[in-house]
């Protein structure tokens, strides 16, 4: 097995090789002065299966995914893995408006073009993997963000709403601890409070965990209502920290002990990797024995 690391990845592909004992070849990316991205496999890879690791964070990145598979496929690869670690475009995940295009979908047919497998971590929705014409995984680096958040003594895992509840129940399971999800209640017609929907945060050190981390105000503001509440801390979590605009000081403002996301965005927050998650769905996909640490 070779390890092909798209810019986007590199600290993520090094480690995922180092973990798999696989070789590794850094391609050639460059881009032209007209913005297009030009891509070069610089050696042969007949017969071998080829892990392509590249975030799409970004339309370029995108580009650059699939030439990337095209040169792998170009330069003899039998199998070829696209391993994409956060997955662009995933919250255009249906058609919501009428003419709408189906930007999730429209991706993972691109992507099928020259990759027989699919593999992302912690997608917006599964379903969106379903445009790709090959087989498709998806692995959850929940556990390794859980265990993290372990050494922080955290005693309670919050979801930022119901529809992340299953997120919550993983980390708290991991934890040994109780989960919940916020709420928003309306005091009156301009006030609006965040708080646990069961429990209660008074003296509990929490963490909210969420699949990305945008704009941060989600987060931020329930940050605030939490600490209101009597929660001794508030961490912030995520696999996939996008950070629009100032989300990171935004909620360090909001006094958030800390913002912890993985690399799947390689970022000065990632303080825990994604590439054991990307391992194990590797070992699953190619039938290898599971790692030992």
């Amino acid at each position: 097995m070779i390890v092909l690391p798209g810019t986007r990845s590199r600290r993520l592909g090094k480690r995922l090789a180092e973990r798999l004992g696989s070789d590794i070849i850094t391609p050639e990316v460059d881009t032209f002065p007209d913005g297009e991205v030009y891509v070069r496999v610089p050696e042969r890879l007949d017969g071998e299966t080829v892990v392509v690791v590249q975030t799409t964070l970004g339309n370029d990145r995108i580009m650059e995914a699939l030439l990337l598979l095209d040169a792998a496929r170009a330069q003899g690869a039998e199998r070829v893995i696209a391993a994409v670690p956060y997955y662009s475009y995933s919250r255009q995940d249906q058609r919501f408006k009428d003419g709408e295009a189906f930007s999730s979908h429209v991706v993972a047919r691109a992507l099928s073009l020259d990759a027989d497998v699919l593999l992302t971590v912690d997608p917006h929705k599964e379903h969106i993997l379903d445009g790709f014409t090959g087989e498709t995984l998806s692995v959850s680096a929940i556990p390794e963000i859980a265990a993290h958040l372990k050494s922080q003594n955290v005693d309670l895992v919050l979801a930022p709403d119901k529809g992340a509840l299953d997120r919550a129940k993983e980390a708290a399971q991991v934890l040994g601890c109780e989960h919940d999800h916020l709420e928003k209640t309306r005091l009156s017609g301009d006030e609006v409070v965040m708080k646990a929907k069961h429990l209660d945060v008074k003296g509990r050190t929490v963490a909210i965990i969420d699949d990305i981390i945008s704009t941060g105000g989600t987060m931020a503001k329930a940050t605030g209502h939490l600490m209101d509440q009597g929660a001794t801390k508030v961490y912030c979590a995520a696999t996939h920290g996008l950070f629009v605009g100032n989300a990171s000081r935004r909620l360090m403002e909001k006094g958030v002990a800390a913002v912890i996301v993985t690399d799947t965005i390689e970022r000065d927050e990632s303080v825990i990797s994604a590439a054991p998650a990307v391992e194990r769905g590797l070992r699953r996909l190619l039938g290898l024995k599971e790692a030992t640490v």
